[in-house]
């Protein structure tokens, strides 16, 4: 049992932008995000659209929700459907951002995504003459509103995560779009959560590895034997267990980034790739782009891995629906030398399977700026393939990617090129207007 009264209180905001990126096109256009069926979709021009947002009245009528596939989309008069605008989305989540910022002080507020913020109002209630913190929620969630057209939603708690368990549980579909979660309400509140999954840092392999153990809720999770969970999961089985009981000792000014270990790159094919040179062109063409972000980091890998994602319902000879396989190398971060590398991996994993998606991530990393030669190779060629590295950087730092791409860039299956103007993988232009 955990003495509530010993644990930190604080009044702790967790606001989310509701569909944010559809709520945006839906204000571009003039039209209430709340009374409008809209969907952003990726991709919307061929068979491997994907939905990235969708508006309230867009999942509750049709049954719409992110990730949802273009095939999949009910054909309705009513609904639109318009591309992503990535760099528009950046602007307005700066914009928002900004307004959080005239209501707390910069340690007070810590950005959690690119729709979801947590903010420390304790100290500023009493500034806008508030009494509770659902009155100062209710000003942010105006003032948001008024400036940007956008709603938002806000859970409120004694910490970060009650207040995020209350946004994902209650505040998204109670009136005023806000809930308070209190210590006093763990029992009737956090453990009633019907799905382990929709709790903070509980996913779908968590969910199942708890389950092997007899724990079927979060009320379970809050009754078993601390003890028996600690010796099974470790550190993680600790945290669970304190988090069931509404535990979260972090403040907002102590939170920061974790330190990058890993850094990599993905992306969804335009169609289903059968073509063994269009997947590795591919494959090269991403491996270049984590390569350029390694130099520009000052950064070295040693650890390298590449993924296969395979077309939905489709399984490979080892009854498997995806690849993956990662390899230890010399410490590099030449696109030459992790090009072959990775080529290496592929040829490992690839036996004609269909491909609907590829990954190459790098793992092991270490900054230095120094030059590790391979003894059984001629150095001068090694010094000449560096310095050509950081001249292609250079020059398409200066002119942009396009500026300067090998020849296979332009053959049938590669991506590089239409992906140099996107922006997370998607659309940031002004194409929605048209």
């Amino acid at each position: 049992m955990f003495d509530y009264s010993k644990e930190p209180t604080r009044d702790i905001l967790c606001i989310d932008c509701k569909s944010f990126y559809a709520s945006v096109e839906c204000v571009e256009r003039g039209l209430n995000p709340l009374k409008t069926m809209l969907v952003v979709m990726s991709n919307a021009e061929n068979a491997g659209g994907l939905v990235l947002a969708a508006s309230p009245l867009a999942k509750k009528v049709l049954g719409i929700s992110n990730v949802t596939r273009k095939n999949e989309v009910p054909d309705h008069p009513d609904l639109l459907v318009v591309p992503p605008r990535m760099n528009l989305y950046m602007k307005k989540y700066y914009e928002i951002n900004q307004i959080y910022r005239n209501f707390v002080a910069n340690e007070d507020q810590h950005t959690y995504s690119v729709d979801e913020s947590f903010l420390d109002v304790t100290q500023s209630l009493s500034y806008f003459d508030c009494q509770k913190a659902q009155e100062l929620a209710r000003l942010i969630q105006l003032e948001v509103k008024n400036k940007t057209g956008i709603y938002i939603t806000v859970g409120i708690g004694d910490n970060p995560l009650l207040a995020k368990l209350a946004l994902d549980n209650e505040a998204k579909s109670s009136k005023n779009f806000i809930a308070e979660w209190r210590y006093k309400d763990v029992p009737n509140k956090v453990w009633t959560i019907a799905d382990m999954t929709d709790f903070w840092g509980i996913g779908g392999r968590t969910a199942k590895r708890l389950r092997t153990f007899g724990i079927q809720t979060i009320y379970d999770l809050a009754h078993t034997d601390y003890q028996k969970l600690k010796d099974r999961l470790g550190i993680i089985g600790e945290q669970l267990y304190a988090h069931s009981w509404g535990i979260d000792r972090s403040f907002l000014g102590d939170l920061h980034i974790a330190k990058e270990k890993s850094i990599g790159n993905s992306q969804i094919l335009p169609s289903d790739y059968t073509s063994k040179g269009q997947i590795e062109i591919v494959l090269k063409e991403i491996v270049e782009q984590v390569t350029m972000r390694l130099r520009r980091m000052n950064t070295k890998t040693e650890n390298i891995s590449i993924y296969l994602g395979y077309p939905k319902n489709y399984i490979d000879l080892n009854g498997k629906r995806q690849a993956n396989k990662q390899m230890k190398i010399p410490l590099t971060n030449n696109s030459k030398e992790l090009k072959s590398f990775a080529m290496q991996l592929f040829t490992q994993i690839y036996f004609g399977q269909e491909v609907r998606s590829l990954g190459f991530s790098c793992g092991k990393l270490s900054t230095t700026d120094n030059l590790q030669l391979n003894l059984f190779l001629d150095p001068t060629a090694q010094i000449a393939d560096d310095r050509l590295d950081l001249l292609i950087d250079t020059i398409r730092r200066k002119y942009g990617f396009k500026s300067i791409v090998h020849a296979t860039s332009l053959l049938e299956g590669a991506t590089a090129i239409k992906r140099a103007n996107l922006v997370g993988g998607h659309a940031g232009g002004n194409e929605g207007l048209s």
